[in-house]
C-alpha cells in the first residue's frame, strides 16, 4: 500500500507520523471519508470544501486544497482497488505534551483501503448517550472519534451496525457515522443542521435531489415512523429494517426504495456534483 504523507507518496511501513504529532496526543484533527469506484473517487470538490471548513472550525491553518487533490490522485493511482474508501487526514502537527499546538505546521495523510458495499437494509439500535448541539466541536468532522467508538461498540454488541444519537434537547440528531431520515405520513424529512447533526455530503445530496424537508424531530419519531434510512459515504442510502426491538416490515420502502434510485441514479451520473 501507498500512503501519502506530507508531500510525497511512501510504502505503509515507510509512512511514520510522531507520537508527539497533535492529531494522537489531543485528538487535534480533522478528516475526510470518500468512496472511490474503480479509482474515482465521488464528491471529492465538496469532500474538499468540508475538509476546508472543519480545518477553520478547529482553528487549524487552511488546507492547500491543490495539494490535497494532488494527493488523493497519487494513492487512487498508485492502489487500485474496484471500491474503495479514501482518508485525508490532516492534524495540528507535531506539537508539545498538551493542548497547546507546536509551530511546524499541520500534518495532511491520504491513505486508500479497499471496500465492501454495505446491503440494501440493516439493524440499528438508539444509546443513551447525547449530542451536544452547541458543543465546540459541533458540526466539525474531526478526530475526536472516541465517543462515536463507544456507541458503535454497543451496537455490534446488539448485532448492529449503527447507532443514533438524540441531542441535549431530546431531539434526533445522527448517527457515529451517519445522517438519518423518517418518513412520517409519506413525507421525507431530517433532522436540521441545528440538531447538531454533521452536514453529510450523501445526506446533502438526497435531501436535494428527492426535496426531503429538514424539520426538528423529537427522539420518539423513531417509534411511529413507516420508514428509516441511513445516508454515508459508503451506505449511499440504507434501509433500516430493525430498530432497538422494533422490526420495519418490507424495508427497503417504497419512499427508501426511491431514494435510492435517485441517489444511484444521479451519482453515477455525476462523479463530483456540485
Amino acid at each position: 500500500m501507498k500512503i501519502w504523507l506530507d508531500g510525497a507518496l511512501r510504502d505503509a511501513d515507510a509512512a511514520q507520523v510522531s507520537v508527539l504529532d497533535h492529531g494522537l496526543t489531543v485528538g487535534d484533527g480533522v478528516f475526510e471519508t470518500l468512496k472511490t469506484t474503480e479509482g474515482t473517487p465521488f464528491a471529492l470538490t465538496r469532500h474538499l470544501h468540508r475538509l476546508a471548513a472543519s480545518a477553520r472550525g478547529l482553528g487549524l491553518p487552511e488546507p492547500d486544497l491543490d495539494e490535497v487533490r494532488r494527493a488523493c490522485a497519487a494513492v487512487t493511482e498508485a492502489n487500485p482497488v474496484p471500491f474503495g474508501r479514501l482518508r485525508i487526514t490532516y492534524t495540528g502537527g507535531l506539537s508539545p505534551l498538551g493542548s497547546d499546538r507546536g509551530e511546524t505546521g499541520p500534518t495532511l495523510v491520504v491513505a486508500l483501503g479497499e471496500a465492501t458495499r454495505r446491503p440494501d437494509s440493516t439493524s440499528v439500535i438508539t444509546v443513551p448517550w447525547t449530542r451536544n448541539e452547541r458543543g465546540a466541536l459541533t458540526g466539525l468532522k474531526t478526530t475526536s472519534y472516541a465517543e462515536n467508538v463507544v456507541a458503535l461498540a454497543r451496537a455490534r454488541q446488539q448485532a448492529a451496525t449503527e447507532a443514533l444519537f438524540g441531542n441535549t434537547h431530546g431531539q434526533l440528531c445522527e448517527g457515529t457515522g451517519s445522517n438519518v431520515f423518517v418518513v412520517l405520513d409519506g413525507a421525507l424529512c431530517t433532522p436540521p443542521l441545528s440538531s447538531g447533526c454533521l452536514a453529510g455530503i450523501t445526506r446533502g445530496l438526497v435531501a436535494e435531489w428527492t426535496g426531503a424537508q429538514e424539520t426538528e424531530l423529537p427522539l420518539e419519531v423513531l417509534d411511529r415512523a413507516e420508514e428509516i434510512f441511513l445516508t454515508s459515504t459508503l451506505r449511499d442510502v440504507q434501509a433500516v429494517a430493525r430498530l432497538d426491538g422494533r422490526t420495519l416490515p418490507g424495508a427497503p420502502g417504497p419512499v427508501t426504495a426511491k431514494a435510492m434510485e435517485i441517489f444511484a441514479e444521479r451519482s453515477a451520473a455525476d462523479s463530483d456534483p456540485g
